[in-house]
């Protein structure tokens, strides 16, 4: 499936897509300057900026598409494939990684059939690796949607991700 075809199954037609983004910039007043802002509005409603979201504001706020594409590359808080329901961030920093956090990325890898910066096909989990979450003594750390888990083994690993359908 490609990421079109998966992203009108998850979100209607292309037309209520468009409905949607044009939504979000006139709610931030269709300005230039409210591009950030409407990227992340669309960033955080579809976990993922379409293409066709992407010319559309272009053409609305009267922003290059090159400009639109340098900032959507830029910041890590953009993706441009579909991201999963659950976002899965395994910290990777010094004090996690002395306390196993290798084995905890290897389990995940494991179970969800990824790799960091991967989505499984199924849209269910999405995977990073990141330098730090700020909560060294608690590593090896493991954040899914925004919730931390510390001092993880690999069994409990398994067992906080397979609570998330």
């Amino acid at each position: 499936m490609d990421n079109a075809t998966s992203n009108r199954q998850q979100h209607g037609s292309d037309s209520a897509l468009i409905a949607r983004v044009d939504q979000i910039i006139d709610k931030h007043g269709s300005e230039p300057s409210s591009l950030i802002q409407v990227l992340l509005e669309i960033q955080s409603e579809l976990r993922w900026l379409p293409r066709q979201a992407l010319r559309r504001v272009g053409d609305r706020l009267r922003v290059p598409d090159s400009r639109i594409r340098h900032i959507a590359t830029f910041y890590k808080a953009f993706s441009l494939v579909p991201k999963g329901r659950h976002e899965v961030h395994v910290c990777m920093g010094t004090a996690c990684h002395v306390r196993g956090a290798a084995r905890v990325l290897d389990k995940v890898k494991e179970m969800t059939g990824i790799g960091p910066g991967e989505t499984d096909l199924a849209l269910k989990f999405s995977l990073e690796t990141v330098n730090c979450l700020g909560c060294c003594a608690l590593g090896p750390v493991m954040e899914v949607d925004g919730k931390t888990h510390g001092k993880l083994s690999t069994a409990e690993t398994v067992e906080v991700l397979s609570r998330y359908e």
